[in-house]
Formats: C-alpha cells, structure tokens, sequence
C-alpha cells in the first residue's frame, strides 16, 4: 500500500480526520479527538502505529515480523506495522479495528452517531 493510498484509507472513516500535533511529518488520524493510526507518511519503511486488543496484538507479533509492539505508544495496546511487509487486506483489517477500538471507547450517543454502536 502506498502512502497516498493509506492516507485515503484512513480518512474514508466516519468523521476521520488527519491532523499534525507533532509536527509536519507525522500524520495522525482521528476520530472525534482520538487517535487511531500515525504514521511518517513519507518514511522509509513505512510504518504505522495501529490500536490493538492487547491479546491480538500478542499473536499477530507472534505471527507476522512486520508488525511489532508500537513505538513510542503503549505496547500493549499499540502495534507498529511494516506496511510492506503485510498484503494490505490485513493492513485494511488492522486500520479498522484500530478505528473500532477507539469508537467503542466513546460515549454511545457518538458510537451511534457514527454508525458504529
């Protein structure tokens, strides 16, 4: 998946929004005022840091050397993603459930204004 492409992707979220709170180089995407990916678009590798369930985040390390415990986040519930290094469906997959997990945590009126309840 190409930068442009995992921007996009992330933006196609119900009230994402890709904001610069740590400088110009680091995009991180929101909803609602939380954060669900960050990424340096223009890094080599490109990576991005993905919420996780924390027992799902132990067994995708397990099975896949592209994903790691997130950098500079929370390890337990953070993942840093290789983007080259997963087929991007299942780049796709950990994008949504980031997002997921973040919506679930807001208050229900949100979750359900957002079509996620």
């Amino acid at each position: 998946m190409t930068p442009e492409r995992l921007r996009a992707f992330c933006l196609e979220f119900n009230a994402s929004v890709e904001e610069f709170p740590f400088g110009p180089e680091t995009s991180v995407f929101k909803v609602l005022g939380k954060m669900f990916a960050l990424t340096a678009l223009d890094g080599q590798p490109l990576t991005v840091n993905l919420k996780c369930d924390p027992d799902e985040a132990i067994r995708l390390r397990g099975t896949n050397p592209a994903i790691v415990p997130g950098w500079h986040m929370n390890k337990r519930h953070w993942n840093t993603v290789t983007v080259s290094g997963v087929p991007d469906r299942l780049l796709r997959e950990l994008v949504e459930d980031s997002y997921d997990l973040v919506v679930a945590g807001l208050p229900k009126a949100e979750r359900l204004r957002l079509d996620r309840p």
